[in-house]
């Protein structure tokens, strides 16, 4: 697969706790020459890279991350701020505690209150599935696509695990069509981003993509215009 194919699915991600406001300005000039799918940064961060970018690039933030045991009401709060600070889409974390607790309807009700704070914006859910049982990803791949988000997400990247090849698949096995797929936290390599996207992931949310096509160029010597 070729490395602009794997480019445009991405997520080019910045979520460190200290990134800077110049970093994140990096990031996006990365973003726009590369053609990734967007950038992953942190909501303080939104209303100053919209206006650097302007409509060059898609902005995604996240929200109840990485933990998502903020409120409901915090949370929609959280994702209305982001909105009108100009993001485009975004990443929220799943209430794990109201999943092990097996409280179903509250963990809908709590996706549901973001998917109405950002209608007409791309909404992921982030599933944590390294602390999930199997049981618990096939539930929630049939709640997240009830509520009406538009992906499902693997991993935060700040838990003890990202993505993995079985979660991916069996995320797009138990999924709807109309559902799609983001892999996350942990890929490291082409092949891993490769691999991902052929077991069913829409995006990849990593920056080491990137970072690969910035050492191909170095090694040719020069700036590559294809990309």
């Amino acid at each position: 697969m070729d490395i602009r194919d794997i480019l445009v699915k991405c997520d080019h991600t910045l979520l460190r706790v200290d990134c800077t406001g110049e970093e994140i300005r990096a990031l996006c000039d990365q973003g726009i020459k590369y053609h990734c799918a967007s950038v992953c940064i942190p909501p303080c961060h939104v209303a100053g890279a919209k206006r650097y970018v302007g409509s060059r690039l898609t902005i995604c933030t996240v929200i109840g991350f990485p933990n998502g045991y903020m409120t409901t009401a915090a949370k929609a709060f959280e994702a209305a701020d982001a909105v009108k600070n100009g993001a485009d889409e975004i990443d929220m974390v799943v209430n794990l505690s109201m999943v092990k607790d097996g409280c179903w309807a509250d963990v809908a009700n709590d996706i549901r209150a973001v998917r109405e704070a950002t209608r007409g914006k791309v909404l992921k859910v982030i599933i944590e599935c390294c602390l999930l049982t199997e049981e618990e990803k096939i539930r929630l791949c049939g709640i997240v696509s009830d509520c009406g988000a538009d992906f499902i997400k693997t991993s935060t990247g700040f838990s003890k695990g990202g993505a993995t090849r079985e979660d991916v698949a069996l995320l797009r096995e138990h999924s709807p069509k109309t559902l799609m797929v983001k892999a996350a936290g942990g890929i490291a390599s082409l092949q891993d981003a490769e691999d991902f996207i052929n077991l069913g992931a829409d995006r990849l949310g990593t920056s080491r993509i990137v970072k690969l096509a910035m050492e191909q160029e170095n090694q040719i010597g020069a700036p590559n215009e294809n990309y």
